[in-house]
């Protein structure tokens, strides 16, 4: 079965970059790679080690509450994609 031609999440990485710069202490150290080498792209998020507690959340709410919005934003483009938060 071939898969047909992969779509970019551009507009999912987009509002990503835009809620995450808006989260952290340091919007210069946030940056996002896109690895397509999955099934579903994953959209793997690099912020400044003393950033990841605000990314996260308590209870890992903030995290949630990204995955979802962005998950939203990935459905304009037609994907589906994983969020993956990296320090």
């Amino acid at each position: 079965m071939s898969e047909g031609p992969k779509v970019e999440p551009v507009t999912a990485e987009s509002v990503l970059e835009y809620i995450t710069k808006s989260v952290v202490d340091d919007p210069d150290a946030v940056r996002i790679e896109v690895d397509d080498s999955r099934r579903r792209p994953v959209l793997n998020v690099h912020v400044a080690p003393g950033d990841m507690g605000r990314v996260i959340g308590k209870r890992g709410r903030v995290a949630g509450a990204i995955r979802t919005v962005v998950r939203a934003a990935a459905a304009n483009d037609g994907v589906d994609v994983d969020i993956e938060f990296i320090e």
